[in-house]
This record gives C-alpha cells, structure tokens and sequence, in this order.
C-alpha cells in the first residue's frame, strides 16, 4: 500500500505542476496579449479551470503529508494510546467527510458534464467538476493509509510492551 500511496502522490504531484504551468503560462499569454491590444477570451476561463485542478491535486497530497488544516495542539500534548486514538478518530472523520464530497462530486459531475465552457463551446464542463471526486477519492485512500498506519503501529506497541 505504501508504494501505491507513493506512486499516487507523485503523480498528483506532477498534475498539479503540470497545471499550475499552464495556468501561469496563460497569465503571461494574457498580460502580453493586453499589452499589445489583442484579445484573447479563453486565457480566463483556461487560467481558472486549470488553477482548480492545481489546488485540488495540492490539497490532497497535503492530506497524504499530514500538512493540510488541522488543529494538532491537542496530538503535540498526547502520547501512547490516547494519541493513536485521536489519530484513528481523525481519520475516520476525514474517511468520511471526503465519501460524501466524492459521492456528491460524481452526482455534480455527471450533471454538470455536457455544460460547456463560455469561450471554448467543444470544451465540457465534466472535466472541470471530475477534479473533484478524483480529489476526494485520493484523500480516501491517504486516509485509509494512515488509518492502517496508526492501527498497526498501536498493534506493534501492544506485542512489544
């Protein structure tokens, strides 16, 4: 599983660059067409749908690194059991949480899906909206990858001590 977990992260890794490129090459395509007095309509609409999908693949990996929002006051002060504990009931929250933003992202999807863009009408929506269950989805599985962590390393503490 941890190699799988890995092979995921670079891999969102690598989307989330590849989209923060295009998304900082159309702002520079944008400033100089401005500059120069030529409109281009789709640099906004590409810009932003390619800033979601950038954010969307970051947050997730945030999940997978620990390094997204949380309060982790309370886990510093805690040790043995209760940490694990804490940890386990986070996770499970987060599980949870992200089942539901991915079963309601597959219903957004899948309405939202023919839509088209403003400027680029050959352009579906769909694959904007699909950011989202496929952010949901790997959060999931990062969370099930630290929930089986925690629980074996708890395990691991119970044999030794």
């Amino acid at each position: 599983m941890k190699r799988f977990v890995q092979a995921l992260e670079k891999l969102q890794i690598t989307i989330g660059i590849l989209f923060l490129t295009v998304f900082f090459l159309v702002i520079l395509l944008q400033i100089i067409t401005r500059y120069l007095g030529i409109s281009i309509l789709w640099t906004e609409e590409v810009a932003n749908y390619s800033f979601i999908w950038a954010i969307f693949m970051g947050a997730a990996v945030m999940v997978n690194r620990r390094e997204h929002f949380n309060f982790d006051f309370i886990i510093r002060k805690l040790t043995g059991k209760k940490k694990v504990s804490l940890n386990v009931f986070n996770d499970l929250v987060l599980i949870a949480f992200n089942v539901c933003i991915f079963f309601l992202g597959l219903i957004v999807v899948k309405e939202f899906w023919n839509y088209t863009w403003a400027t680029l009408p050959d352009m579906k929506m769909g694959y904007i909206w699909i950011a989202i269950p496929i952010m949901a989805g790997t959060m999931i599985i990062y969370s099930v990858s630290h929930l089986i962590h925690h629980i074996q390393s708890q395990k691991a503490k119970e044999v030794r001590g």
